[in-house]
């Protein structure tokens, strides 16, 4: 897409909105929201398991159910059972409500289960073993029933002790952060660091059983009088569980300033636990995940393949980790000479890229390390104990989110200490300076005449991380003896891939839930509906093939794709300003999300997940002036210096947060409701603006496309949710969509002047005509169908389906309507769903024709697109693969979200 339409269109938008005179009056009536629907089918529904296997070794798993309108009342209670009807224990809470106060999405949440689970209004089966939480005394105190597990409530243990029974396991949990304070880009210089620890700053207790609790730790890493790069962890536990769920969020804060050495760069970023060492070193184990379900099986002193045999089933016995025969029943030949045999104490897994892990030992510090293996790509999993009892543990995305590391240390002593690392410090530190120097633009019009070139919207001192985030996810297991291979295969199992309980597509699109009717179940029912679900796989296909052909990985970068592809170098444009990692431009995260809703595929689940996590941690800034803002894409995902709502979007988030209860996405979803703050400390249109604009707290200019469809969704889940700002927010909701459809050309008037303590938009006396492509394109058509859906506004439904119905008519159309045309425009195809909502909503063939007119001859992908994929191999390319070099991030979102919407709208109007 050309950069020169958007700006010359924000431009327009700026001069029409200063030449625009407001009045403060809006309508007489109120809005109200929808009354309250008669009561709805509400038939049990279905759960089932994303991928076979079921719950496996998981301590647990939290699903979202959605109900239709009226269905149920606030205070209902669900009841689970297996396929031969026995009960299944689980633990119910409400996500989110309807205006009429009825039910709109439910969690649920199960520690069993390996089948389809059905469930249905009824009282809850408890469980044998509940999960309780004491937090009376100086500790918060939860036991699943199989362990018991001590948080601190201060200082710099988090986690004091996980027992199993009697038997202590691990201790003295904590957070390690290693900050290197210079680095060196040559082969000069001393490398030194410090090490912080994380301190407690606050201890919540969110959830208390009986079958799910969970625990929020937030604070800070100390050391001395500094404190800086603020966590948030949640422990997650489940009934009967013998182990638990940490879910680890940083925040960045440090200082990197580009063409500087010195700032804050971090070496290594970890979880580190304490882990008892209780029995003989021949009955000490130690187990490292390799590749797929591999593993090394190792004892600290290995009595196999010596010189003399202690007897085949003493060596058996130890290789399976079981407690051997006392050394006095072996041959004698071994059990005189145990002395001499080394005493393995430290290992280490480094996973430094995504094609290559190594495995080294040594017996102790001070003494040399020893190669023990390497391989591709590790599972991120690890076990240290003996007979008595050992904690295994596991970091998911290991690979994927290098640089990583397992360190086990000093299991030859009384106590071993493991640690996760989430950044290794054996990778180069973490260096995220800006990417150049700025090559002399200082001023707008040289940031303008950049844009131009390489579609970066470049600004000094605006490619900053500070504020951005990231959040991991570990397991760990206290377990009353080693493992057996098939036991810690099923752990592996689970690191690898967090088992997911998941409710029907049937259930999704009855529940009406993310826009009535703008989703469908994937149907080949002729050869033209055949044909468009064929390029859908096709598209999603080759996304993900690229992210592994391309090495899409990467702790910051995992989860995002690339924007636009270089025929030239067979490349996609890393290295090109704007055209460089996506950033939820023109939004794939809904291109994917609607694809899982209407299909139930594991496989897109799986890419959306990580592409949610991504865009709405590192995309988007948490701290700092631009907190609530996000960044533009470019070739770092912090570098642009448009830090804009749309990209900040909670439409992005929602999917996710309501179809698994995930509390980390539900706090980024919360922090957004008071973003409209953010038009007081950057003005979006600030480099292109021909009057003067500074902005004002009772008058700021506010988009009514990209900055008000970020604003609303923030509000309307925050009332949905009814978290604890959301009567505002719904006020918020309400007065926006009145102010909108109070405007004299309704959305077609562009923008217009906010209120921050009022919250209503300022109605313009007189008419302007300023549209962007842009404005539709990232989430507005799928939120107006949920307002639309929800609040009783006609006059903002009118607004809206003429905006639809205008978009993609005639100039001369648009101009009879208007009095002007909409200037030159984009993305027509894309737009096509808006023809296809707008063509249902109010009963217009016409639209309905011009919608499938859209989709198949306008811009964007056509039927005489390639649809196939090409070999490139060496020279041509650094790694062999394919590509499809017509393919590009932003015709692929429209096309999908446009091929889903108009299928389901109107997939029996197609031609």
């Amino acid at each position: 897409m050309s950069p020169i339409p958007r700006r010359s269109l924000l431009k327009a938008a700026a001069v029409a909105g200063a030449a625009a005179q407001f009045s403060w009056a809006l309508g007489a009536k109120d809005a109200q929201a929808a009354p309250r629907a008669e009561a709805a089918d509400a038939d049990p529904v279905t759960l089932d398991w994303l991928e076979d296997g079921g719950l496996g070794a998981a301590p647990g798993s939290t699903v979202g159910v959605p109900w239709p309108k009226g269905a149920y009342e606030a205070d209902q209670t669900f009841a689970l059972t297996d396929a031969d009807g026995k009960a299944v224990p689980v633990q119910t809470w409400p996500l989110a409500y309807w205006p009429d106060g009825s039910l709109k999405w439910t969690a649920h949440a199960v520690s069993s289960g390996s089948g389809k689970l059905t469930l249905a209004a009824g009282q809850a089966a408890a469980p044998d073993k509940k999960v309780t939480v004491d937090r009376s005394g100086g500790t918060v105190d939860v036991s699943t029933g199989v362990i018991t597990v001590r948080i601190g409530k201060d200082g710099s243990t988090l986690v004091k002790s996980v027992r199993r029974g009697s038997t202590e396991i691990a201790r003295n949990g904590r957070l390690v952060l290693i900050r290197q304070p210079e680095i060196e880009d040559e082969d000069q210089g001393t490398v030194k660091t410090e090490r912080f620890d994380g301190a407690i700053g606050e201890v919540t207790v969110e959830q208390d059983g009986p079958v799910r609790a969970v625990v929020r730790i937030d604070g800070k890493h100390r050391k001395g009088s500094r404190s800086w790069l603020p966590f948030s962890i949640r422990l997650y536990f489940y009934a009967g569980a013998d182990s638990f769920r940490m879910v680890h969020t940083i925040t960045y804060d440090g200082t990197q300033e580009p063409g500087k050495a010195s700032g804050d760069f971090i070496r290594g970023l970890g979880v580190r636990f304490s882990v008892p060492m209780r029995d003989a070193a021949y009955d000490r184990h130690i187990r490292i995940g390799g590749e797929g379900k591999g593993l090394l099986r190792e004892a600290v002193k290995g009595i196999t393949g010596l010189r003399r045999d202690p007897g085949a089933a003493v060596q058996a016995a130890q290789y399976a980790g079981q407690k051997l025969p006392d050394p006095s029943t072996w041959d004698q030949r071994v059990t005189t000479r145990l002395q001499y045999i080394p005493e393995w104490g430290d290992y280490t897994l480094a996973q430094l890229s995504a094609d290559g892990f190594t495995l080294r030992k040594r017996t102790k510090k001070g003494y040399g390390w020893i190669g023990a293996g390497g391989g591709r790509r590790a599972s991120g999993f690890g076990y240290v104990g003996g007979a008595s009892g050992g904690l295994s543990f596991g970091l998911r995305d290991f690979w994927e989110k290098h640089p990583a590391q397992l360190d086990i240390r000093d299991a030859h002593t009384d106590e071993a200490e493991v640690t996760l690392w989430l950044w290794s410090p054996g990778a180069q530190p973490m260096d995220l300076r800006f990417y150049h120097d700025g090559m002399g633009q200082d001023t707008y019009a040289e940031q303008l005449e950049g844009l131009n070139i390489t579609y970066e919207d470049y600004e000094p001192e605006f490619g900053t991380p500070y504020g951005i985030a990231r959040t991991s996810e570990l397991l760990f297991w206290a377990n009353e003896s080693t493992p057996s291979a098939d036991a810690l295969a099923r752990q592996v199992a689970a690191v690898r891939t967090l088992p997911q309980l998941a409710a029907p597509p049937k259930q999704l699109i009855k529940a009406k839930v993310f826009g009535p009717g703008l989703y469908s179940e994937p149907d080949r029912s002729t050869p033209a509906k055949a044909k468009i679900e064929d390029h859908l796989d096709f598209l999603f296909t080759y996304y993900k093939d690229q992210v592994e052909q391309r090495r899409w990985y990467g702790f910051w970068d995992y989860g995002d794709i690339m924007h636009t592809y270089d025929t030239v170098r067979h490349v996609w444009r890393y290295d090109i300003g704007g055209y460089a990692w996506d950033n939820s431009e023109l939004s794939p995260d809904l291109w994917l999300w609607y694809a899982y809703l209407r299909s139930g595929r594991a496989d897109i689940f799986r890419f959306a997940e990580a592409m949610t996590r991504h865009t709405g941690e590192v995309d988007v800034y948490h701290l700092g002036k631009w907190a609530g803002l996000g960044t533009r894409h470019g070739v770092q995902h912090y570098a642009d210096s448009a830090k804009q709502q749309r990209i900040a979007n909670t439409t992005y988030r929602r999917f996710y947060y309501f179809l698994t209860a995930d509390e980390r996405v539900g706090d980024l979803m919360h922090a957004n409701v008071d973003s409209d703050e953010t038009f007081l400390v950057l003005d979006p249109l600030r480099k292109v603006r021909t009057d003067p604009y500074t902005p004002d707290r009772h008058a700021l200019s506010v988009g009514f496309g990209t900055d008000w469809s970020g604003l609303v969704s923030a509000w309307l889940t925050e009332w949905e949710r009814k978290g604890p700002k959301w009567e505002k927010a719904k006020a918020r909701v309400l007065s926006t969509m009145e102010g909108i459809a109070a405007q004299p050309n309704g959305f077609v008037q562009g923008s217009g002047l906010y209120d921050l303590d009022t919250g209503k938009f300022a109605v313009a006396s007189a008419p302007v005509v300023s549209v962007s492509h842009l404005s539709a394109v990232f989430g507005l058509n799928e939120l107006c169908a949920e307002l639309i859906d929800l609040v009783d506004m006609p006059k903002f439904n009118d607004a809206y389906f003429d905006y639809c119905r205008y978009f993609n008519a005639t100039k001369a159309e648009q101009k009879a309507r208007y009095g002007s045309d909409f200037g030159t425009l984009l993305l027509f195809q894309g737009h096509s769903r808006l023809d296809a909502y707008a063509a249902v909503r109010t009963g217009d063939a016409a639209l309905a024709k011009r919608a499938w007119t859209k989709f198949f001859g306008s811009d964007g992908y056509t039927e005489s697109s390639p649809w196939k994929t090409e070999a490139v191999n060496g020279p041509m390319a650094l790694v062999a693969g394919s590509e499809a070099s017509w393919v590009s991030s932003n015709d692929t979102a429209l096309y999908g979200l446009a091929a889903i919407e108009n299928l389901a709208l109107l997939g029996d109007k197609m031609p």
